[in-house]
């Protein structure tokens, strides 16, 4: 046990318990990120199974996006549509981190209609990544 006052290599905030896998060395965010956009996109449009991306998720992610799900496959019911994988292309993709074992994601989805953004917080899972948040704006 270091002496009191000694720092053990690992900086952290005074309020905040330091995080056991701050040392371990993560893959780039980016194509996580921009793949579960992708994916994001095709679940709300019925074109793939949420369970697919269970993995790179907390619960509470899934829990809302699920959520979503229920809501967007009722607003299809009712308007008679069928489920279609959505035509799109993925634009610019943001990256930042914040702290240790976080990043902050923005990509930038561009469809026919319209352009959206998907937020994603990626925080460190061992030594992989799992969303903490998605947010389709």
């Amino acid at each position: 046990m270091p002496p009191p006052g000694s720092t053990t290599g690992v900086a952290a905030d005074p309020g905040q318990a330091p995080r056991a896998d701050a040392g371990r060395e993560l893959p780039d965010p980016a194509p996580l990120a921009t793949n579960l956009a992708r994916c994001v996109f095709e679940i709300l449009a019925g074109a793939r199974e949420i369970e697919q991306i269970a993995r790179w998720v907390t619960d509470d992610v899934y829990r809302h996006l699920l959520k979503r799900v229920v809501l967007a496959t009722r607003a299809r019911s009712a308007r008679g549509e069928s489920p279609q994988r959505p035509s799109f292309t993925v634009g610019t993709v943001r990256i930042t981190e914040p702290d240790t074992g976080v990043a902050e994601a923005v990509v930038v989805i561009h469809g026919r209609a319209r352009s959206r953004a998907v937020a994603l917080r990626l925080e460190s899972f061992g030594s992989r990544w799992r969303a903490t948040a998605v947010h389709v704006l």
